[in-house]
């Protein structure tokens, strides 16, 4: 639908690959390994831009025709940032810190290419109802969820039965504000 130059999507999510392709987007998929580090004082809102951006300009020497998208989603729950967990544990004690309270998701994203770079955030308010020791247990069984930031997709079953409410874009829940990345291509 859109006349773009080739689009290299910067992330190994299956989640924003998904979203990207159900926008219309043609793109192919290449990551760097960039280390996910940040400075200690850095305000957590500010997180995911500067790790969206770290991942971007790690193409800045390759990019010639194309526009690099990448992206870092955090959870934020009582001032402190929820990665990925490591393992089964680790899950089960981020599941129970979110369960009952409402949490900060924020996307941070940047659009970069010889020419230009544009970046931007996104966030969403998502309020868990409380959950039961079960309903954590059922759903790290079943669902793995060592891939997402908070230890939950809210495309899953624990987005089904455990949010409650929320304010902003589902999709910047889901790993990517794809209407906002939309409106940046579109007027690239």
């Amino acid at each position: 639908m859109l006349s773009l130059p080739p689009i290299i999507l910067a992330s190994n999510s299956p989640r924003r690959q998904q979203l990207m392709r159900d926008a219309g987007f043609t793109f192919s998929v290449q990551s760097k390994n960039v280390a996910e580090d940040f400075p200690t004082d850095m305000p957590l809102q500010d997180v995911p831009v500067f790790l969206a951006e770290k991942k971007a300009t790690a193409f800045a020497n390759e990019v010639q025709d194309e526009v690099v998208v990448s992206a870092d989603t955090v959870v934020i729950v009582q001032g402190q940032i929820l990665n990925k967990p490591a393992d089964k544990e680790e899950a089960k004690v981020m599941l129970n810190l979110l369960s009952g309270k409402m949490h900060e998701v924020i996307t941070g994203v940047c659009i970069v290419s010889s020419q230009k770079k544009i970046v931007f955030s996104d966030r969403t308010e998502v309020y868990f109802k409380a959950l039961t020791d079960q309903e954590i247990e059922y759903y790290i069984e079943k669902y793995q969820p060592f891939d997402k930031a908070g230890a939950y997709g809210a495309q899953e079953w624990m987005g089904m039965v455990g949010v409650e409410k929320i304010i902003g874009s589902y999709f910047n829940v889901m790993g990517l504000p794809i209407h906002k990345v939309y409106e940046v291509l579109r007027e690239w």
